[in-house]
C-alpha cells in the first residue's frame, strides 16, 4: 500500500461574519448529510445549531463539536425518537417556529425542510441542498410504488400531503439568498423545482482514512444500506447469472431478505460490518459495483480513494465522480445504462476486457472531494452571498466590520 500526499489545509477566521446559525433537518445518525454539517461547524465553530429533533448518538457527538441542537416541539412528541418521520406533516410548521432573527448569517443543510426557516431582509441565508424533498418531487411515483401506495384512501391522503409539501417547499425557496448543490445533478433538480441557480460544492469525503492499495483480488464488492433504490438484489441477481465471478456484499436493511433469496454460492452477504472491515474489502476488491441513481455517491469516492475502479449506473451524481475514458491517465471506471441484470452483466464483461484501470489514477481522482476543498469552496460561496445580498448601508455592524477589514 502507498500513501498519497494530501493538499495542505488553509486557515480561516469566520468570526467576521457575526452571529451564525446552522440549521439541519434532523440529527439522528452520523451519515452523509451530517458529515457536511460537521465540516460547516468546523468552519463556523461559533455557530448555534438548530434541528427538528436531536437524537444524535452521544458517542459521535464530537462530530458536531460537542454541540446540542435547539430542537422543535416534535422532539417531545410521543415516540419521536423511533418514529419522528411520522411527524413529517408537522415539520414545515416546526421549522418555522425557530426564532433566528438575532443572527446575521443562517446556513441550512437541507434534504427535507431546513431551508424553510424564516429569515429577514437584513440576514443572509445560504442553503446547502443535498436534494429537494425527493419523495415529494420527481421521485414521488417511485416512492408510492415502493411503499405500496398506488391506490386506495391511504394513497390519496399521502398524495395530498406531498402536494402540500411541494407548494410549501417552492414558496420557502424565496427565503434563500444562495443555493449550494452537492452535485450538478442536484443543481439541475434545484433549477427545475425552485427556478434558481445553485453553486456546486461537492460534499466532503474523509479520503484520509483510506490508503491506496495497488494489489487487488478476484472479487467484486457492493457496500450499501439495503434499501430499494440502491438495487442491491439486482446486483446479486446479476452475479448469480455469472457463477464464475465472486461478489461480496456489505450492508443490511429491508432488502436483505430479497438479496438472500436470489444469492448463489458465488455471492457472499456479510451484512453490517465495522468500518475497518469495510475499508479492507474496498482496498482489495477488483471493482466496486454501484447500481443506484444517487444525488452524489460518497461510497464511490471512498472506493476510488482505495485505488479501486468503479462499475456504475451512468445516471445521477456518479457521472461527476467516475471518469470513463480510453485515456489510462484519466479512466477510473465505466458505466452501464440500465438498472437490469443484462446491463450489469455486460458492464462486468466489458470491464474485464478493458485495459486495466490504474489504482493511482483512481486515488488522484478521489482527491477532488476532500474536506479541505469543501471548506474552501463553501466559504467562498458564503462570502459571495454576503457581498451580493444586502446593500452595504443596511448591513448590521457586526457583519459590516469584516467587509471593511
Amino acid at each position: 500500500m502507498a500513501n498519497v500526499t494530501l493538499a495542505p489545509t488553509f486557515s480561516y477566521d469566520t468570526r467576521r461574519f457575526g452571529r451564525v446559525a446552522v440549521v439541519h433537518d434532523w440529527l439522528t445518525a452520523y451519515a452523509g448529510s451530517e458529515k457536511v454539517v460537521e465540516q460547516i461547524l468546523q468552519l463556523f465553530p461559533q455557530a448555534d445549531l438548530y434541528s427538528i429533533v436531536d437524537f444524535f448518538p452521544e458517542s459521535q457527538r464530537w462530530a458536531l463539536g460537542g454541540k446540542r441542537a435547539t430542537t422543535s416541539f416534535i422532539q417531545h412528541l410521543p415516540c419521536a425518537r423511533q418514529s419522528f418521520r411520522n411527524y413529517l406533516p408537522l415539520m414545515p410548521l416546526a421549522i418555522e417556529q425557530f426564532d433566528l432573527s438575532s443572527y446575521d448569517l443562517v446556513i441550512s443543510s437541507n434534504h427535507a425542510v431546513a431551508k424553510g426557516v424564516l429569515t429577514g431582509p437584513h440576514q443572509v441565508h445560504v442553503s446547502y441542498v443535498h436534494s429537494p424533498i425527493r419523495y415529494a418531487w420527481d421521485l414521488q411515483h417511485q416512492y408510492l410504488s415502493e411503499a405500496g401506495l398506488q391506490r386506495g384512501v391511504k394513497s390519496w391522503v399521502v398524495r395530498s400531503l406531498l402536494h402540500y409539501l411541494r407548494i410549501w417547499d417552492q414558496r420557502t425557496a424565496h427565503g434563500v439568498d444562495a443555493f449550494v448543490a452537492n452535485s450538478a445533478f442536484v443543481g439541475r433538480r434545484i433549477h427545475k423545482v425552485y427556478g434558481s441557480e445553485a453553486a456546486v460544492v461537492y460534499p466532503p469525503v474523509d479520503v484520509e482514512r483510506f490508503e491506496l492499495c495497488t494489489e487487488h483480488e478476484d472479487f467484486y464488492l457492493i457496500s450499501s444500506r439495503m434499501v430499494p433504490y440502491k438495487r442491491i438484489p439486482l446486483i446479486v441477481e446479476a452475479f448469480a447469472a455469472m457463477p464464475s465471478r465472486r461478489l461480496v456484499a456489505i450492508g443490511d436493511g429491508p432488502d436483505m431478505a430479497r438479496a438472500k433469496a436470489c444469492a448463489t454460492e458465488n455471492v457472499t452477504l456479510l451484512g453490517y460490518q465495522p468500518d475497518a472491515v469495510l475499508v479492507d474489502y474496498m482496498q482489495r476488491a477488483r471493482a466496486f459495483v454501484f447500481a443506484a441513481e444517487e444525488d452524489f455517491g460518497i461510497s464511490v469516492v471512498e472506493a476510488q480513494a482505495c485505488g479501486t475502479p468503479i462499475i456504475a449506473l451512468g445516471r445521477g451524481g456518479v457521472r461527476e465522480i467516475v471518469v470513463e475514458s480510453p485515456d489510462p491517465e484519466r479512466a477510473t471506471g465505466l458505466f452501464f445504462s440500465e438498472q437490469s441484470v443484462e446491463s450489469i452483466v455486460d458492464a462486468v464483461k466489458r470491464f474485464e476486457q478493458h485495459q486495466p484501470i490504474r489504482p493511482e489514477v483512481c486515488r488522484r481522482n478521489a482527491m477532488r472531494f476532500t474536506a479541505e476543498l469543501f471548506k474552501r469552496e463553501f466559504l467562498g460561496v458564503v462570502e459571495r452571498a454576503m457581498e451580493a445580498s444586502v446593500p452595504f448601508a443596511d448591513i448590521p455592524p457586526a457583519v459590516r466590520r469584516w467587509r471593511s477589514a
